[in-house]
C-alpha cells in the first residue's frame, strides 16, 4: 500500500491525506484494505467487522475520525453568526459543552447536521460531515467572525464501548469520570493539550479525542497501552455503519440528501421530515429558513423518517416500503440486521400521512443466496425509540470496569 507524505512540497498532487494515525493503523490493518473518507485514507474493517462492532459494544473500539470536516468559528459576532445559520438556539450552549444540530437553506431544506462545540466565549468549533466553507463565508456577510477550516489542524479519535471511561481513567486524567453526556475538558498530555468531549456516533457510553496530529502517535499508543486489559481494538467504518443504525442516528448521503448537492429539490429533506423537529427552536427571532419551516409546521410535512422493526434476518438495503395494501409509501435508507437487539432493523424515509408509531407495513427485499435472488414481502413495524439505548451512555460517572 502506497504511503503519503503530508509535509512533502509535493502532497497536493497525491489527492490524498494519510491520518495522522496511518502508521498505527497500518499496523492494525490486517485486511490491508483502505477506503477514502474526503480528504483521507480510511479503514473500512481491520480484521472483521462484526469482531469491530462487539469490540463497540461489549468492550472498547476506537475509530480515526480526523477525516470530519471542522470548522473553527471565532469573533465578537461568532454567537449571533451561528444562532443564524443553524436552527438551535445556541445561546443556550455554555462553553464547555457540545451540541447536535442541523442548518438549512431559505428553503428548510437540511443542508448537513453536526456537533458544535463551545470551546470558550465568542470561539465555536462546528464539526460536519460535508465541506461547508463556502457556505459559512456567504453567511458571514456582515458579521465580525472569521472562519477557518482547521480539519488538518486536529486530530481525532472516538473511544466506544463500556469500558472507554475506565481506559481513559487509566490514563491518569483527573476527573474524567464527572464528564456528563456532551460535556468536554482539556488535559495537560505530553507538552500540549487533549480535549475530551463525551460524545460519539454509536448511542453508547464514548468519548472523542482531539489533538494536536504531532501527537496523534503517542496518543493512540498511550490509549491502546491503557485499554490492553480492556478489550480495546481498533474500529472501522463497516462496524460503525452498524452501530449507529442500532442507534437510530442518521447520516448525510445515506439518510438525507444534502441540499446544496441535490438538483431536483423534492429530493431534499427539512428537520421536520428527519424527525428532528426538537432542534428547530421558532422562538429565535431569525435564522436560514425560518419562515419556510413555519410554514410547514402549519400545512404538514411531505416525509417522515421512521425506524423500522422488520421480521426475519434478511438486511432490507436499498428496499422499497408498502403499506398493508402494498401501495409503494417509501423506501429504506439504512438497513443492517443488529447483533445486539436480535432484529432485522432499519431506517426509512415514508410519505405522509404515514409513519405513526406502531403502524404496520411491508417491506420488499431482495437477496441472493447461491447466485439465486429471492424475493420477500417482510412484515415490519415503526417503532419509537432506538434500538440501543442503555442506561450507561448518561450514567455519571460511569462504571468502571
Amino acid at each position: 500500500m502506497k504511503t503519503f507524505n503530508i509535509d512533502s512540497p509535493m502532497h497536493h498532487k497525491t489527492k490524498v491525506f494519510p491520518s495522522p494515525f496511518h502508521s498505527r493503523q497500518a499496523e492494525w490493518n490486517e485486511n490491508k484494505e483502505w477506503s477514502r473518507w474526503y480528504d483521507y485514507l480510511s479503514v473500512p474493517s481491520y480484521t472483521d467487522e462484526t469482531m469491530e462492532y462487539f469490540a463497540g459494544r461489549n468492550t472498547c473500539g476506537v475509530f480515526d475520525i480526523t477525516p470530519m470536516t471542522k470548522h473553527l468559528i471565532t469573533g465578537s459576532d461568532a454567537l449571533p453568526f451561528m444562532n443564524r445559520l443553524v436552527t438551535r438556539d445556541v445561546s443556550k450552549l455554555k462553553p464547555g459543552r457540545v451540541g447536535y444540530s442541523v442548518w438549512c437553506d431559505d428553503r428548510g431544506q437540511v443542508i448537513d447536521d453536526g456537533t458544535i462545540f463551545h470551546l470558550q466565549q465568542g470561539q465555536y468549533r462546528l464539526c460536519s460531515q460535508e465541506h461547508q466553507i463556502d457556505w459559512l463565508m456567504i453567511n458571514a456577510h456582515g458579521f465580525d467572525v472569521s472562519i477557518v477550516e482547521d480539519t488538518h489542524d486536529v486530530a481525532g479519535l472516538a473511544l466506544q464501548g463500556p469500558t472507554s471511561c475506565a481506559v481513559l481513567r487509566k490514563m491518569n486524567l483527573p476527573g474524567i469520570e464527572n464528564l456528563t453526556p456532551f460535556g468536554m475538558a482539556s488535559f495537560d498530555f505530553e507538552g500540549t493539550q487533549l480535549m475530551i468531549s463525551r460524545t460519539g456516533f454509536t448511542g453508547d457510553l464514548g468519548y472523542e479525542l482531539w489533538i494536536d496530529p504531532d501527537h496523534a502517535e503517542v496518543l493512540w499508543d498511550r490509549l491502546f497501552a491503557a485499554g490492553e486489559l480492556h478489550g480495546i481494538q481498533p474500529m472501522g467504518s463497516d462496524a460503525l455503519e452498524m452501530l449507529r443504525i442500532e442507534a437510530g442516528f442518521i447520516m448525510a448521503g445515506a439518510d438525507f440528501a444534502p441540499a446544496l448537492h441535490t438538483v431536483r429539490s423534492k429530493n431534499t429533506r427539512s428537520p421536520f421530515e428527519l424527525g428532528l423537529d426538537w432542534l428547530v427552536d421558532f422562538k429565535k427571532p431569525v435564522f436560514n429558513g425560518r419562515r419556510a419551516l413555519l410554514q410547514e409546521q402549519q400545512h404538514g410535512s411531505r416525509y417522515a423518517l421512521v425506524k423500522l422493526d422488520i421480521e426475519d434476518n434478511k438486511a432490507a438495503e436499498h428496499s422499497y416500503v408498502y403499506d398493508t395494501r402494498e401501495r409503494n409509501i417509501g423506501w429504506v435508507t439504512s438497513a443492517k440486521w443488529s447483533p445486539s437487539a436480535k432484529k432485522n432493523i432499519a431506517l426509512a424515509t415514508v410519505k405522509r400521512p404515514h409513519g405513526k408509531i406502531d403502524e404496520r407495513m411491508l417491506v420488499e427485499i431482495y437477496y441472493q443466496r447461491e447466485l439465486a435472488w429471492s424475493r420477500k414481502m417482510a412484515h415490519a413495524m415503526v417503532v419509537e425509540k432506538p434500538f440501543w439505548d442503555p442506561p450507561r451512555r448518561r450514567q455519571t460517572p460511569p462504571a468502571d470496569w
